[in-house]
């Protein structure tokens, strides 16, 4: 069986771990009545509409 000639450093072993903790940016897409970004799957917080329809009454 291989055996290591030296033991793994304390800090190699964790930034191996520490490269699955990044941090991601939400996705985003455009509202198809108002063109403004929003969230995949969210009510536009701009015009309120989701899915082709009044979802929400937004303050003007």
């Amino acid at each position: 069986m291989a055996v290591p000639k030296r033991s793994t450093s304390k800090a190699k072993t964790r930034s191996r771990r520490a490269s699955s903790w990044k941090l991601m940016a939400p996705a985003a897409s455009l509202c198809p009545t108002c063109s403004s970004p929003k969230r995949p799957h969210y009510v536009c917080p701009s015009c309120g509409y989701y899915k082709g329809r009044q979802a929400l009454e937004v303050e003007a």
